[in-house]
């Protein structure tokens, strides 16, 4: 490309850039976006000067391809949208279905158990796990992770079911 044909291309760039950004905000509704997307349109004009000039209307042509542009993004963020809800679908566990409050209480009472006996109650209840293959995880006995499970939920229940001989008491 020519000194020349430089200059030219550059003015060209310099007089369409504030009305393409301006209409490109207005049709995206986000500035930034839209001057990254004009940029692109006039890069894409500069490095095809020597088509371009000869247009009867290059100002039309970088207005095309900035739409062009555009529209690709909107595609691809859709597109990044759609997987990221896919993605989010496929990893959800029990705890997401809970109601935020209570299945933040009832983690922290989990996580407030003993050790074992928190190990035993995810492996056995999280998992799924039969009473042989958690003993065989815990390098415990059966009985040992019966045990176990027994009192953390006996501590759970404690923590989250109403004493009833409080409330007897209270009907007196």
């Amino acid at each position: 490309m020519s000194d020349r044909s430089r200059e030219a291309a550059g003015a060209f760039c310099a007089a369409q850039y504030p009305r393409l950004v301006g209409s490109l905000a207005l049709y995206v509704g986000d500035h930034a976006v839209a001057e990254e997307l004009a940029q692109e349109a006039l890069l894409r004009a500069f490095r095809q000067w020597g088509r371009v000039e000869r247009l009867d209307a290059p100002q039309a042509w970088v207005w095309r391809v900035a739409i062009d542009l555009t529209n690709s993004h909107f595609r691809r963020r859709r597109a990044e949208q759609r997987a990221s809800e896919r993605l989010r679908a496929s990893v959800r566990t029990p705890a997401d279905d809970c109601d935020h409050a209570w299945g933040l209480a009832v983690r922290q009472a989990v996580a407030a158990l003993p050790q074992r006996q928190r190990t035993a109650l995810i492996l056995r209840y999280y998992l799924d796990l039969p009473v042989e293959e958690a003993a065989r995880r815990m390098d415990a006995s059966p009985d040992a992770v019966r045990s176990l499970t027994k009192r953390a939920i006996a501590a759970l229940r404690e923590q989250f079911v109403p004493d009833m001989s409080a409330l007897e008491a209270d009907d007196g």
